[in-house]
Parts: structure tokens; C-alpha cells; sequence
């Protein structure tokens, strides 16, 4: 599957859920937004999966919300990881409800997990989350690394006036974990506006921050540029959509939970494959990837994302 600029379309990250057990600050207002009450089955994720490893994706990625909340969770990933054509299935969580689903996870699949942590303060963690428990996802992302799974990413978004004097000690943990801590440059979608202009940040003050940090070659079609403290065990990414955007390289579609196809995470443009079946689910599916734009807008303190929903919505 090819989009109009010869980009290989080869990933696709389904959201499983808009729902989420937790409410950040950058994702949702105060009082919370509606979330699908009919999200797509097990039976509907899997035959869109399907489809779309015949078209010649290989990779897909599990993402919300918060995927763990689906009491099936772990009887989809089984499901999603028994596909022919697919050689990678990942997830996206908070990791708070991650601990007692870690094995059986891994049992069922996912070998490798990204996990959101925006700061290793307890009291800050709690109000970023408005009313999370650091506590929880330490204990997944532990749960994570004795299960097995590989690499274990750490994403935090970099929200200046918040988390930026804690990149120093987040850096730390790649010292004595295995992991890949990746900084991701805050977004103009959503409920960001809050933050004020001060919020966003560019990627460019983690190497103010770490002169020491060694380049090291960036994997295919990756969207963070990889570093490496001296010794250290893991690795540190930067992710950067606003001031060193990575369209170019851009790979993926996105399933919505309502079953939407999203060829652009910041277009607002969607196509409903939702009730679609064998060749006609795959003709919408190539369409989408034709709809693909060669670069999304210009996104900045001031110039928002076109998208109609919240990344909350969306699954990043």
C-alpha cells in the first residue's frame, strides 16, 4: 500500500478505546469530554487487521485511551498477533493498570510497550493526571521489564514550566534501565491551549540540558532521533512534530475506536470504514492512504491542529 508521494504504508495503530482511566491535563478539559459508547468488537478490530495485512501493513499498535481498560484486551492482542503479514504488535499505555496484565500480554504478543510518564514527582504526576498514582505505573513499567518486553519506551511529553527541570533526572533512568525515554515536543491539539505559549517547547533544550548525550543512527521510519548518555544503558529519543516535523517519513494510518480511518494524525479528515467487508473494506482502505497529505499544517503555540478530535480520541 502506497500513498500519492511514494510513501510505504506499512503501520497502523488501532485504538481500541477513547476511554481512559486517567485525565491528563494536555488531553482532556476539566469536567471530561464523551467518549464512543459503541466501540468496535474484538471481531471488528481483527477483520480490519486482517484487511489491512493483505494490503501490506506489518505493523500494528494497540492505543486508546487507555487500552487496558477493555476486559478483552489480552484475548485481542492474541488475536491481532495470530495475523498473517504481521510481524510487529505493540501497545500504548499509561501502564497504571499494566502490572497484573503484563505476562499475560507479552504471552499474548506484545513484546514491545510504550508507556506515558511525564514526571518522576509524585504530587505532580497526580495533578498532570488529576488524580493518577505514580506509584501504579512504576510498578507497570516494572512489570513490563520482568515480562520481557523489548524495548520498553518511556514517552514524556515536555510541557515547559512543568516537567522541563526534570529532564536531567528522567534522563537518569536511561542510565540504569534498558529503556528508550523519548521527549515529545507538546502538541497544539486539544486541551493544550491551557498551558499558554510558554508550554511548548522545542526538543532543542534536552541537548541544552545534556551536552554529553552521544547521536546515534535512527532506526527506519522512526520518528524520534536517538541519543545515548555515555555508558548508560538505554537510549534517549526526541520526537519533534512541531520544530522538526517528520512527514516525509510518515508510514501509518490510525483507527479511530468509532472506526474511522485517520490518514493524518493533524488533518481533519476521516473516512468511516465501520460495516465494510472483504474487498470494499480494502478499496476504503487504499483510498485512505491515497487522502495521506505530504506534510501536515504548521502547528505552534499559535497555529492549532486541523484535527476534529482530541488525541485522546485519536491514540497518537
Amino acid at each position: 500500500m502506497t500513498d500519492s508521494f511514494g510513501r510505504k504504508i506499512e503501520y497502523l495503530r488501532l485504538s481500541v478505546t477513547d476511554s481512559c482511566n486517567l485525565s491528563c491535563r494536555y488531553c482532556k478539559p476539566e469536567g471530561g469530554m464523551p467518549c464512543t459508547k459503541d466501540e468496535l468488537s474484538c471481531d471488528e478490530l481483527v477483520e480490519i487487521a486482517k484487511a489491512a495485512a493483505e494490503l501490506g501493513i506489518k505493523k500494528l499498535r494497540i492505543t486508546g485511551g487507555e487500552p487496558l481498560i477493555r476486559r478483552d484486551i489480552a484475548e485481542l492482542a492474541d488475536c491481532l498477533g495470530k495475523i498473517g503479514g504481521i510481524e510487529d504488535l505493540s501497545m500504548t499505555t499509561n501502564a497504571t493498570l499494566l502490572a497484573p496484565l503484563a505476562d499475560e500480554l507479552y504471552s499474548a504478543g506484545i513484546k514491545r510497550i510504550n508507556i506515558s510518564l511525564d514526571t518522576l514527582d509524585a504530587a505532580k504526576y497526580e495533578e498532570i493526571t488529576r488524580g493518577g498514582r505514580l506509584a501504579d505505573a512504576l510498578e507497570g513499567i516494572r512489570a513490563a521489564m520482568k515480562a520481557g518486553m523489548e524495548p520498553v519506551k518511556l514517552n514524556t511529553v515536555l510541557i515547559g514550566g512543568f516537567n522541563d527541570d526534570e529532564i536531567c533526572s528522567l534522563a537518569e533512568l536511561t542510565r540504569h534501565y534498558p529503556v528508550e525515554l523519548r521527549f515529545i515536543e507538546l502538541m497544539p491539539i486539544g486541551n493544550t491551549a491551557q498551558f499558554g505559549e510558554n508550554a511548548f517547547v522545542p526538543n532543542s533544550l534536552v541537548l541544552e540540558k545534556l551536552p554529553e548525550l552521544e547521536k546515534l543512527e535512527s532506526e527506519a521510519h522512526s520518528v524520534a532521533r536517538l541519543y545515548r548518555l555515555p555508558d548508560a544503558k538505554g537510549r534517549i529519543g526526541l520526537i519533534s512534530p512541531l520544530s522538526n516535523h517528520f512527514c516525509a517519513q510518515c508510514n501509518r494510518l490510525r483507527l479511530t475506536a468509532d472506526g474511522c480511518l485517520k490518514p493524518c494524525l493533524h488533518s481533519a479528515e476521516e473516512l468511516s470504514i465501520r460495516g465494510l467487508h472483504g474487498e470494499e473494506l480494502k478499496s476504503a482502505m487504499l483510498f485512505a492512504a491515497m487522502q495521506k497529505p505530504q506534510m501536515h499544517a504548521a502547528l505552534s503555540a499559535t497555529e492549532h491542529s486541523q484535527s476534529r478530535r482530541s488525541m485522546y480520541r485519536i491514540g497518537g
